[in-house]
């Protein structure tokens, strides 16, 4: 029988691309908010932790994306 290579992204690579739309959700939902604020405010609100984690959580995306784009695996099957 004749063995067939298959190749297949990192698992990294799709978790690049989780955090990144994660990420740009957070950062679009803090970014509606600090345009139109809510009536109640939380102890932290002024900060704004939704623009910082969602950036935060955006740049790690974009880190794994740029850092495991060429990673290969491969499997054999037979």
């Amino acid at each position: 029988m004749e063995k067939i290579e298959k190749e297949m992204r990192s698992i990294w690579y799709f978790i690049g691309w989780l955090f990144v739309v994660i990420g740009a959700l957070i950062l679009i939902s803090g970014i509606y908010h600090l345009i139109s604020p809510v009536e109640v405010k939380t102890v932290l609100y002024e900060i704004h932790p939704n623009i910082w984690w969602g950036g935060l959580i955006l740049i790690v995306g974009i880190v794994f994306l740029i850092t495991h784009r060429t990673n290969i695996v491969k499997k054999q099957s037979e």
